[in-house]
């Protein structure tokens, strides 16, 4: 199959790269942040999360950061609900698109929400059904999609499982995702051949972390089953709280980078992403070391 035309791609380092970092970053530069993402035009942008401030306390102003952004049209402006109660948060402030977070592991699920996979899936079915309601867009994430750092390789058939659930629910995308970033091509093949008989390519994404190098070899392959959505973090921030040894996300740059040696369209500014991170490395010092190091101190 020939590459795609067009691709999407969802800037997550507003959430998914700065909620692991160590180094408080205030709200106004989270705003000026995502402002300026929206700038560079990116057609998704992953702003926060409205999980228990105790749980991510970078993302603790959640519901200031939703407020005070300029929305732009054209741009999906995604957040991270764990529960009801998240979800009416987000809500009241006025999201309209939001993002539920299973895992295809047992042991991750306990250790991510305390919860099993099936008591995770239950919480969500009331979740989707009431963001329906609300007029919410959807995106469903299985997290350890291909390895787990507690159980170890993940079947195929155990991430499409918990995806179809999800995708049952009425979420409009299913994120999979290589949560510790030890996807080899051979392993996003085999996923992406069972997942794709029962979720159609315009619905799935990719989410890739890069810690072997790997994140664009993977890219290639599920650009090569016609899968156009995928993950990135400006500056390759991010890392999960609790998935030991996954120091950072596929880079933005690196990934604009790539499409542009293929002839592949994205309309995002590659210019303006890289003011953007600049700005913002300039001032939080230290944002995105730990990233940078391939370390991750976070259990």
């Amino acid at each position: 199959m020939s590459a795609p035309a067009t691709v999407t791609i969802a800037e997550v380092a507003p959430r998914d790269g700065l909620q692991n970092e160590s180094v408080p970053v205030p709200t106004d530069l989270k705003v000026a942040f995502i402002d300026a993402l929206s700038e560079a035009g990116f057609p998704v942008i992953e702003c926060t999360s409205f999980v228990s401030p105790r749980a991510v306390p970078q993302l603790a102003d959640a519901e200031l950061v939703m407020q005070r952004i300029q929305r732009r049209p054209g741009t999906r402006y995604l957040v991270l609900v764990p529960n009801e109660r998240g979800l009416d948060r987000a809500l009241t402030v006025g999201c309209d698109a939001i993002a539920l977070f299973a895992a295809a592991t047992d042991a991750f699920s306990q250790a991510n929400l305390r919860a099993s996979i099936a008591e995770t899936l239950a919480r969500y079915a009331h979740v989707a059904a009431q963001a329906k309601r609300a007029g919410c867009w959807i995106r469903g994430y299985v997290s350890v999609a291909f390895h787990c750092p507690y159980s170890g390789p993940v079947a195929p058939e155990q991430a499409v499982r918990v995806a179809q659930e999800l995708f049952a629910f009425g979420c409009d995308e299913i994120a999979l995702a290589d949560t510790i970033g030890t996807a080899t091509p051979d392993d996003v093949a085999r996923l992406l051949e069972a997942v794709l008989p029962s979720i159609p390519k315009e619905r799935l994404a990719l989410h890739l972390h890069d810690t072997y190098g790997r994140a664009l070899d993977n890219v290639a392959v599920a650009l090569s089953y016609g899968v156009t959505t995928f993950d990135a973090a400006t500056g390759g921030l991010g890392g999960c709280p609790f998935a030991p040894g996954a120091p950072g996300n596929l880079a933005t740059e690196a990934l604009l980078a790539f499409l542009e040696e293929r002839g592949i369209a994205h309309g995002v500014d590659r210019h303006a992403v890289q003011r953007a991170w600049s700005r913002l490395r300039a001032a939080v010092p230290g944002l995105g070391e730990r990233a940078r190091r391939g370390g991750h101190d976070t259990a």
